[in-house]
């Protein structure tokens, strides 16, 4: 996928190179190939230097993406509707990935107009520019429900019950690439070439990886052509048994772009689903920029639910993100807004993205929504 990037400016790209410099040297310590999935956290979460670690804007229309949230406040309602049964006692709600605070602000709203607040608004983010960012919007659009909100920096140590919600947090999770070969199954990892770029590098499967990808594979393997290349988030069960340990009752609801039912290792899927993002521009090279922007992959739906069950939890809901909407009041949702402007250009924004999230060639069916339940 060839995309045309816009140039960095001399600041960002000094920035990069910095990260860069820091790569090159884990490389060097790795004897020239570093595991991909090595990479990717580094990429991301460098502290002072990956792309989540540092105060460049990165959502809405100033930044690299746009999330569900920060299109309008559609999203947030429709999704305020489903966990207002779970807020029923006054429970609290623990975000992952805040974000901008976009999502937590339009829920607080919208589940005080429902009369379900919940008792405690918990936010779960490490970065402080991005706390300084998400604290910047929670008191400019709900400032008289502060006190119900507090930031932490690890997931809750002492038992809590409410919901735990993570909007596109799981496809930032560094993922081990994988390749098979008529030779075999191959780690990819991220070497240096002649003129000190990154490159691709295979080297043999270690025994973590060969287990990883028979359990996501199994008989499977056989039959998809070769080469065939992939990923595996080896991260995935202890993340989640880490972020729910302490749930001792009630849900986590996971939205984001990915597979289900066997559909992520299909076999016309055979050059993996990494992609970036780098000013509202998406491509499938994760070895330039470092730093300057984001690299995800689309999540296994079928291995969270295998987490979950792992650690306890049931699959209570699991739908695309269109009919999740429908069955959440989008139409209500829709209808309120639009009568309670009378500026059609307003209405057609409104109009725009309820298509956006709902259409199939749009986040309709691209994303999907799993509820866990304990």
């Amino acid at each position: 996928m060839r995309v045309e990037l816009p140039e960095p400016s001399a600041e960002a790209r000094a920035h990069s190179e910095r990260l860069t410099a820091l790569i090159r040297a884990e490389i060097a310590t790795a004897g020239g190939a570093l595991d991909f999935a090595r990479y990717m956290e580094l990429a991301l979460y460098a502290p002072g230097l990956g792309y989540y670690s540092v105060g460049t804007t990165k959502f809405g229309a100033a930044g690299d993406f746009v999330t569900a949230p920060e299109l309008g406040f559609v999203f947030a309602r429709c999704l305020a509707r489903a966990l207002e049964p779970e807020l029923a006692d006054g429970e609290d709600i623990v975000e992952l990935g805040p974000g901008s605070g976009a999502l937590a602000a339009e829920l607080l709203l919208e589940l005080e107009r429902l009369g379900t607040l919940p008792a405690r608004y918990r936010l779960l983010e490490r970065s402080a520019d991005l706390r300084a960012r998400q604290r910047e919007t929670l008191h400019a659009r709900c400032a008289h429900l502060l006190d119900r909100i507090e930031w932490l920096d690890a997931p809750p140590s002492t038992p809590w019950r409410g919901a735990l919600v993570a909007n596109e947090v799981i496809d930032a999770l560094p993922v081990r690439a994988f390749a098979l070969r008529d030779e075999g199954l191959f780690a990819r990892a991220v070497g240096i070439d002649a003129q000190e770029h990154f490159v691709w590098r295979e080297i043999a499967a270690d025994a973590s990886l060969q287990a990883a990808v028979e359990r996501v594979l199994g008989k499977r393997a056989a039959h998809l052509p070769r080469p065939y290349l992939s990923e595996v988030c080896t991260l995935l069960d202890p993340w989640l048994d880490e972020v729910t340990r302490t749930l001792e009752r009630g849900s986590a609801w996971f939205i984001d772009y990915g597979y289900a039912h066997g559909g992520y290792y299909d076999p016309a899927r055979h050059v993996g689903t990494l992609r970036c993002h780098y000013r509202h521009r998406a491509h499938d090279d994760p070895l330039i920029l470092p730093g300057l922007q984001d690299i995800t992959a689309w999540v296994d739906f079928d291995a969270l639910a295998r987490a979950g069950e792992a650690v306890g939890l049931r699959v209570a809901e699991h739908a695309t993100q269109a009919p999740f909407l429908i069955a959440n009041g989008i139409d209500e949702v829709f209808a309120q807004g639009y009568e309670r402007t009378a500026d059609e250009a307003t209405r057609y924004a409104l109009a725009q993205q309820v298509k956006r999230l709902t259409l199939p060639g749009e986040m309709g069916e691209k994303f999907r929504v799993m509820v866990l339940r304990r």
